[in-house]
Formats: structure tokens, C-alpha cells, sequence
């Protein structure tokens, strides 16, 4: 028999996972025990990002979202509290002072009415920024839940819904504004709001439809229906969080879009009237006086495009960050 070795505390045998054993030093035997989590003293790794942390991730190094951001967050703050930059009433007007140009106080001029430029310019985002705003919250709610139902449930419903959609799609909207709205009187911003719901909704419905048809045939779903889950569970908890992404994307790009509505049917004659204050109301007012004081045009209308385009640019970001294929 071999001579059996004395036993030595700076020594140790481990296993080498194939049957057999080999001798190891004390130092290569601690290493050996310890956890692969990386070295001693180091944390456990990070967690992996959901895809809304990822997207917020990329948003806060995405100059178009920060530059549209800030932009979006002064209209916000201006439309809420107008008189932090403008002092002056902008329903008050002086006919002696009508088209004259810029001044000390009235850095914009005055329009064809002697109203100050700068005060209704400012005044004007309240109204812009409340009716896409509000249309948007209508148009994403009215259509998501109609449009997931849809998707959902399928059948006669989904359907019937299609064709509905089909109709409303086949509505120009200048016209149906022209329509509806000459025949209401009243001076709010509802009748707008509620115009711009009836006439958008399909396409934020058509959206959520077939984010929940392609959500539901995922593996996580038909597990958690196979576990007995109900209808109204699969909805909230597991289809909505992965199908919404969408629908947020078109309504961003959608509130621009609704903002300059306004202003058109506002121009028009049939959306918002007088006394309201509105950029669309002031670009019509301005248009006959365009060659004497272009100032008064160019103020309103370059502060309409630089709220569309805001809007715009932040829903391609949003976009950019929500579509996993982009990155």
C-alpha cells in the first residue's frame, strides 16, 4: 500500500467534477468556494432595464427630446401663468396705435386692431396648448379603449368597428369642421375639443387594435390564460403595459397636429371666436394687412409652427426610444 502522506492544514482536496479528486492549496481551495458573482466585496449585478427605463434611458441623451422638452415646458408654464412675461391685457386695444411696429414695451408692434401683439401672442398658447392637450386625452382614451376591445374580443365587435372607422376615415376634416361647427354659437373650447374627438379617434382606435392583436399572441398571455387568469387580468396587467407604447407615440405626434386644427378652423371663422384669444383668430385677423404690418402675422404664426414642430420632434423621439428595431 502507498505510504500515506501526514495531513496538512495548508492543504485540500476538491473533487475535479469528472470522478476523481486532485490536491489543492489552501488559497486555490477558498477561491474555488467562492460564488461567481466576480470578485469579493463587489455588489450583486445590475438588473436588466424594463422598456420603459431603457427608453426614458435614451431620451436623456437625445438632444431633439431635451431641446423639444424645454420648449414644450415654457408653453406649459406660460399658458398656466401668461402674466409672468406679459403684463398688459390682451383684449385691450388702442385703434390710434393700429399697425405700428415695434416699441419700447411692445416689442412685437400692434395689429390692424391696435391690440398689443406680444400680449395676445402670449396670451394665445393658453388656449392652443389647452385644446391638444385635452383633444389628445380624449382622442388616446376614447380610442384605446374602444380600439383594444376591439382587438381583443375580436368577432362581430371588431368588425362592426372596422367599418365604423372606415367611415370616419372617409370624412375630410377642414370640411366636417366647416359642417359641424358653423351651427354652434358658443365661444368655449369645448366645441373644438369635442370635434377634434369625434373625428380622431379612429386612427388612435386602429393603433391600439393591432398593438393588443399582436400582445395577446405572446407566450406570457396564453400562459397566464392557460393559469385561469381572467379577461379583465390579461387586459390590465398584461396586455395594456406592453400594447399602450404605440398609442403614447401616434398621440404625440397627433397633439401638433390638433394644435394647428385649431388654429385652421379658428382662421376659418368657425372655431374659436372673438373675444377669445387665439393664434388662429390672429392670423385671420392679420391676413388683410399682411403688406402694411407683416409683423403682426409673422408672431402669432411663428409661434404656432414652434409649438407643432415641438410637439412633433418630441413624439419622433418618444418613437425612437419606444420601437426596440430603431436601436
Amino acid at each position: 500500500m502507498p505510504e500515506q502522506q501526514p495531513y496538512e492544514p495548508e492543504r485540500a482536496i476538491a473533487g475535479t467534477g469528472m470522478g476523481g479528486q486532485m490536491d489543492l492549496g489552501a488559497s486555490e481551495a477558498v477561491t474555488l468556494e467562492k460564488t461567481p458573482g466576480g470578485p469579493e466585496g463587489a455588489g450583486p449585478q445590475d438588473k436588466p432595464r424594463s422598456l420603459w427605463s431603457d427608453a426614458w434611458h435614451d431620451l436623456r441623451r437625445n438632444p431633439v427630446f431635451i431641446i423639444s422638452a424645454l420648449v414644450i415646458l415654457f408653453l406649459i408654464v406660460i399658458s398656466i401663468w401668461p402674466s409672468l412675461i406679459a403684463s398688459g391685457n390682451p383684449l385691450k386695444c388702442d385703434l390710434a396705435r393700429a399697425q405700428e411696429g415695434s416699441q419700447p414695451g411692445h416689442p412685437f408692434g400692434f395689429n390692424g386692431q391696435g391690440c398689443d401683439v406680444y400680449t395676445r401672442t402670449v396670451y394665445g398658447a393658453r388656449t392652443s396648448v389647452a385644446v391638444g392637450v385635452l383633444a389628445t386625452l380624449g382622442v388616446a382614451v376614447l380610442g384605446s379603449v374602444l380600439g383594444g376591445l376591439a382587438g381583443f374580443f375580436g368577432g362581430a365587435g371588431d368588425a362592426v368597428l372596422s367599418r365604423i372607422t372606415d367611415v370616419f376615415f372617409a370624412i375630410p376634416v377642414v370640411l366636417g369642421g366647416l359642417v359641424l361647427l358653423s351651427v354652434i354659437t358658443s365661444n368655449t373650447v369645448w366645441p373644438v375639443i369635442g370635434f377634434i374627438v369625434l373625428l380622431g379617434w379612429p386612427q388612435i382606435s386602429r393603433i391600439a387594435r393591432g398593438s393588443v392583436i399582436t400582445a395577446k399572441q405572446n407566450d406570457y398571455v396564453q400562459a397566464a390564460r392557460a393559469l385561469g387568469a381572467s379577461n379583465s387580468r390579461l387586459l390590465l396587467r398584461h396586455i395594456a403595459p406592453n400594447a399602450v407604447a404605440p398609442v403614447i407615440v401616434v398621440a404625440t405626434i397627433a397633439l401638433g397636429t390638433y394644435i394647428s386644427l385649431e388654429a385652421t378652423l379658428s382662421f376659418l371663422g368657425v372655431g374659436l371666436k372673438p373675444p377669445s384669444v387665439s393664434w388662429g383668430i390672429d392670423i385671420s385677423a392679420a391676413a388683410p394687412y399682411v403688406r402694411n404690418a407683416p409683423h403682426a402675422l409673422l408672431w402669432p404664426s411663428g409661434a404656432l409652427a414652434v409649438t407643432v414642430l415641438a410637439f412633433i420632434m418630441l413624439g419622433d423621439a418618444v418613437r425612437d426610444a419606444l420601437d426596440p428595431k430603431l436601436r
